[in-house]
């Protein structure tokens, strides 16, 4: 599929502040086999009086934004053209859980793609014995990784309800678990735990969604949004693989990835620092749009 994708993040701020430092992460990645940035853009308004392009340690890309005079709002702007592909579901040679430690331990790299960076306890998300026993409860030790996380998937869709107003950016996966509520953030968060509490590398996936309209609807604009799944390590054979509980289903073409990190906190859009007082508002957002090929 190809698709063009526009979103817009905007702050109004009620005073004017200064000195803002920003790291922006929103354009989507090039991923082979998965999908490819045909073309993208990022653009800043007012224009920043330092800006550097870069890729963090997860190769994602990201763009250091700063500013010295004050300014009253922010506008921040991404444009891409994105291909994604959905490759053939392979065979499930993913270890059993109890074999998984092995294939870690062989795994002699640290680079961005290590199973090893998300294993432990990450920014966000601490270990949770009430998560882990949850866990516990649905897998058993002879079921693969994929299995096992598939079951995890399904269960935590089926006993959670999506409910925009029971959270916040800055709730916990043990909140969000004792709730049995949240968005696709806290889906996420609590099936990450859930993983690595097996001794399964587990991180965090944002994205863009595309969503479909009821039929004999038109779609809105700015009606989709950003987007958070789970990407689980399945040994040296199959390698990295991706569920979405939200949805109860992998992740394929209508599933556009933008970073890759250990949580929430490896991959907000933007995050940063400024000064000032005051309120301020934010909004947000995103059109994904299916682009018609001709043969």
């Amino acid at each position: 599929m190809l698709y063009d994708v526009n979103l817009t993040i905007g702050y109004r701020y009620d005073t004017p502040v200064s000195g803002g430092r920003h790291m922006v992460r929103v354009l989507p990645l090039s991923i082979p086999g998965r999908q490819r940035l045909v073309a993208g853009a990022l653009s800043v308004d007012p224009a920043p009086g330092e800006r550097a392009d870069r890729t963090d340690f997860f190769d994602n890309p990201m763009s250091s934004i700063l500013f010295r005079s004050p300014h009253d709002r922010l506008d921040i702007r991404m444009q891409a053209r994105v291909h994604v592909e959905t490759p053939e579901p392979a065979a499930d040679f993913s270890p059993p859980v109890s074999g998984l430690a092995e294939d870690i331990a062989g795994y002699w790299s640290l680079d961005a793609g290590a199973p090893h960076h998300y294993t432990g306890a990450s920014p966000r998300l601490p270990a949770c014995p009430e998560i882990s026993d949850y866990a516990r409860a649905i897998v058993t030790p002879d079921m693969t990784i994929r299995a096992a996380a598939t079951a995890i998937c399904a269960r935590i869709h089926a006993d959670f309800t999506y409910d925009t107003k029971a959270t916040s950016v800055d709730t916990t996966p043990r909140e969000a678990f004792r709730l049995k509520r949240g968005v696709c953030q806290d889906f996420s968060h609590v099936m990450i735990v859930a993983l690595r509490s097996l001794g399964i590398p587990a991180g965090y996936v944002s994205g863009f969604l595309r969503t479909i309209p009821p039929p004999g609807k038109e779609r809105l604009e700015g009606a989709d949004a950003m987007h958070a799944w789970v990407r689980f390590w399945c040994g040296r054979v199959n390698g990295w693989m991706e569920l979405d509980p939200t949805n109860d289903m992998p992740s394929g073409s209508d599933h556009i990835v933008v970073a890759h990190g250990r949580d929430y906190a490896d991959v907000a859009p933007v995050i940063g620092v400024l000064k000032g007082y005051g309120q301020h508002k934010t909004t947000q957002a995103v059109d994904v749009i299916p682009v018609r090929q001709t043969a």
